[in-house]
């Protein structure tokens, strides 16, 4: 897939900015796209096969430790992330956990899909998580986003009276 995936700065609009700390991971990526936050959040939510081989086998690895492999039970959630807030502009999904609350903001604006990753660790696991699955997070969260870039916007047919 070649699309042209780049590293952003979190859009000024995000409800993300309220959360951020010093010690936070926050890192954002964005691609041209007309997609709606939530059509572009199903799309990323819809892992490829090997990123989903990834995620079984971080569920393997963490099941030891009691992390939270399925997010809590809400009526709303894109792929296993429970949608905390949503704009015409901007979804976030996400939860807390013993090791880090964590954050996922899909926000659009002027033909651009951005997704942007929150996390606060609470503790050293919480730092030593991130610092070892930040590569595959890197690598997915790309893949994720030129796959947006290669869909189109979902088109509502005009309504016949």
């Amino acid at each position: 897939m070649t699309a042209s995936v780049r590293s952003a700065t979190l859009p000024p609009f995000s409800a993300l900015h309220r959360r951020v700390r010093q010690g936070d991971f926050l890192d954002c990526y964005a691609v041209a796209s007309d997609m709606a936050p939530r059509q572009a959040a199903e799309v990323i939510t819809d892992f490829p096969g090997w990123a989903r081989m990834l995620v079984q086998l971080r569920r393997a690895l963490t099941a030891p430790f009691g992390l939270d492999n399925e997010g809590p039970q809400v009526p709303d959630k894109v792929g296993i992330f429970p949608v905390e807030a949503m704009t015409d502009s901007e979804l976030i999904a996400g939860f807390d956990d013993k090791h880090l609350d964590f954050r996922v903001s899909v926000t659009a604006s002027d033909g651009r899909v951005a997704l942007a990753t929150w996390a606060h660790p609470h503790n050293f696991g919480g730092r030593a998580y991130l610092a070892l699955i930040y590569p595959f997070h890197v690598l997915i969260v790309r893949n994720a986003l030129a796959r947006v870039a290669h869909r189109q916007p979902l088109v509502k047919p005009p309504q016949t009276p």
